[in-house]
């Protein structure tokens, strides 16, 4: 398993995404101390959880369903239009 922070789609190691929240143990805080900047020149979340897989510490879950980037507004957009179809609150 690899995890990367906001991959090109051609350099993606796969067709997955993380999503949601997570659940951490304590030794994390240490991995971000010695965590190189990564994407975007940022210490990275991401980067600490990958390099806490070899100690078998990090557990996934998939699922089925439809992602929406919150993060920009055209995806936060298209997840409030969802939940409006979804809840016949939009046509």
């Amino acid at each position: 398993m690899r995890i990367v922070e906001k991959p090109r789609p051609e350099q993606a190691p796969s067709t997955l995404a993380v999503v949601g929240r997570y659940v951490l143990r304590p030794e994390i805080f240490a991995e971000l101390a010695t965590t190189l900047r990564g994407s975007g020149g940022e210490i990275q979340l991401t980067d600490a959880i990958a390099r806490r897989v070899p100690q078998r510490e990090v557990i996934v879950r998939r699922f089925t369903g439809t992602r929406f980037d919150c993060g920009s507004k055209q995806g936060f957009l298209a997840a409030n239009m969802a939940l409006g179809r979804k809840m016949g609150l939009v046509a």
